[in-house]
């Protein structure tokens, strides 16, 4: 049955677009809705206290019923690391199954199971080229290369045509595991004629093709040769390929092996089971045992290649890990490239581990890390490949996205049907033609702690002052009756630069506090009375203006008022 022009298909991004991290597209048709990966985004520094950022799937509070499955194209954070929130948040009662191949289902399984949502939530494997229905969708998954074994794309046909998310690929023609992208399927889709694809543009600024991820295993051997104590290398705790050629260097060099951080442990287990990971048992030591074997026969692999606040690497770069102290002679070989945004929080870590007389390698010293996504050319190849109608870039920050939308006109898509879009903008295809949509509220949900929601804007501007000019509390105890201040008043401060207790500003300020409280104290005299409220914002305003005059610094200032 043909498709009529009353038939919509309906893309909405609600993350990746204009940003690096925290995947979601909602793909809409017929009233039924298919969602393509729940990724989450780490904070940058200015998110004070925010532990994880999440994509706003407000959208989907009304739409619960409607959605059919959730597919996630690979076991990366940026793809996957929202998937317990977007159930309990979205889906408490009946969640829609979930859909992967089989190492990203059983990455799926284990998040949902710190979250004790793994009994709740149905996820089945699927292999690629075996199309299942989901509503008024066919689903397929198609097997690309990437840095994390069963990476795919996704096929999603419906009665209008068929459309492509890619997730993350490259054109590997010698992965490690020996499974390249499946060219002659991605040709099929182009002879039968995709209607749009929804493209990976990480990589769009870098000119040529990525190089081949089994590249970097005799690199790091090379490199290890010429370490003399111990060897620490932090990667993507999901990057299966890379732990295995660390695993194999250390091998050559007659070297154990020990794992840190909680999500490598759990990867390195996963691995194992699925037959991604192979590792001689007695080559495998623990954390505690590391101290028992010289430094020359020590690799210790890492999570915290992103200068995660918490991550292994971080805290034993503060000297605050509590299963390893780092020291001179020690060699950190950082397998990964920062993730746009996170070079700061990288290049502290690197520094700090200078500090401590380590030594340390990077992508920049030597070819030791090959990244997942595809360069120009790669991008290039999936258009010509694929022929789609329309081409909307995903995956990359505006800069990426136009450089991808270039691409896309130098081999023949017509500028009219490129569309660079962003977070919250649908597009909107039909027998006539595709076109933007009406915006829909996107943008960021916080996890701080155990909470989950939109932290507002005023806590992150607070904490912000907090740690930039510190906190007055200034404590005024005044009678119910008068309005006169009854005691002295108190003034407590904390984080303010350049201020201790004998500072001569600190009794000015209590000058100034009962100067306040006189001026209005005179109302009550005249019969005019005063709220509390109005006492707190007098005294608010009266401090904040003398501490700006004397510091030129803008502190939090909390008025307390105890009528007595």
């Amino acid at each position: 049955m043909s498709a009529s022009a009353g038939d919509t298909l309906r893309v909405l991004p609600l993350g990746g677009l204009g940003e690096i991290g925290k995947n979601m597209t909602v793909v809409e048709y017929d009233g039924a809705i298919v969602i393509v990966d729940t990724g989450l985004m780490f904070p940058t520094a200015d998110m004070l206290g925010i532990d994880l950022v999440l994509p706003d799937f407000d959208y989907l509070r009304d739409r619960a019923d409607d959605v059919e499955a959730i597919v996630i194209t690979h076991g990366h954070e940026d793809h996957i690391g929202a998937l317990p929130y977007v159930v309990r948040e979205i889906f408490p009662d009946d969640p829609p199954p979930v859909y992967a191949a089989p190492l990203t289902a059983e990455m799926a399984r284990s998040k949902l199971e710190e979250h004790k949502l793994d009994e709740v939530v149905d996820v089945i494997e699927r292999d690629t080229l075996e199309p299942w229905e989901a509503g008024p969708f066919t689903l397929e998954l198609l097997h690309v290369s990437h840095s994390i074994p069963d990476a795919c794309a996704v096929v999603i046909g419906t009665e209008l045509g068929t459309m492509m998310i890619t997730g993350d690929y490259k054109f590997d023609q010698t992965p490690v595991d020996g499974q390249p992208t499946d060219m002659s399927r991605l040709a099929e889709l182009g002879q039968d004629g995709l209607l749009l694809l929804c493209g990976d543009s990480t990589n769009a600024d870098r000119q040529g093709i990525a190089p081949s991820e089994s590249s970097i295993g005799p690199h790091l051997e090379e490199a290890f040769g010429r370490c003399d104590g111990r060897i620490l290398v932090t990667s993507f705790a999901s990057n299966i390929h890379r732990i295995q050629q660390v695993i194999d260097a250390a091998a050559v060099h007659g070297r154990k092996i020990s794992l840190i951080g909680r999500s490598m442990r759990r990867n390195f287990a996963i691995g194992r089971k699925l037959g991604h990971i192979f590792v001689d048992d007695g080559m495998v030591i623990k954390p505690k045992e590391i101290d028992d074997f010289p430094d020359d026969e020590i690799v210790v692999i890492c999570t915290g290649s992103q200068g995660e606040p918490l991550s292994a690497l971080r805290r034993m770069a503060n000297n605050d890990h509590g299963q390893i102290t780092l020291h001179s002679g020690d060699t950190v070989i950082f397998s990964a490239s920062p993730v746009p945004g996170n070079e700061r929080a990288v290049n502290e870590t690197i520094d700090r581990l200078f500090h401590i007389g380590a030594t340390v390698i990077t992508n920049q010293d030597a070819p030791i890390h090959a990244s997942g996504h595809g360069y120009a050319d790669e991008l290039k190849l999936m258009l010509n490949l694929t022929k789609p109608r329309y081409v909307m870039p995903v995956h990359g920050d505006f800069k990426r996205l136009r450089l991808h939308a270039a691409l896309a006109e130098d081999v023949g898509v017509d500028p009219g049907d490129i569309f660079q879009l962003e977070n919250g903008l649908p597009l909107e295809i039909d027998s006539l033609g595709a076109r933007v949509g009406e915006r829909v509220k996107s943008g960021m949900i916080f996890v701080d702690g155990l909470e989950v929601g939109d932290v507002e804007d005023v806590a992150l501007r607070d904490r912000r002052m907090l740690s930039n000019d510190g906190v007055f509390i200034v404590v005024a105890t005044v009678s119910e009756q008068s309005g006169e201040s009854v005691s002295d008043p108190e003034v407590i401060f904390r984080g303010v630069p350049f201020l201790d207790e004998e500072h001569d500003m600190i009794d000015e300020l209590r000058d100034v506090v009962e100067m306040s409280i006189e001026d209005l104290s005179r109302k009550v005299k005249n019969s005019e009375g005063i709220a509390e409220s109005e006492l707190r914002e007098k005294l608010h305003n009266d401090v904040a203006r003398f501490v700006y005059e004397r510091t030129k610094r803008r502190p939090m200032v909390l008025p307390v008022v105890v009528e007595v």
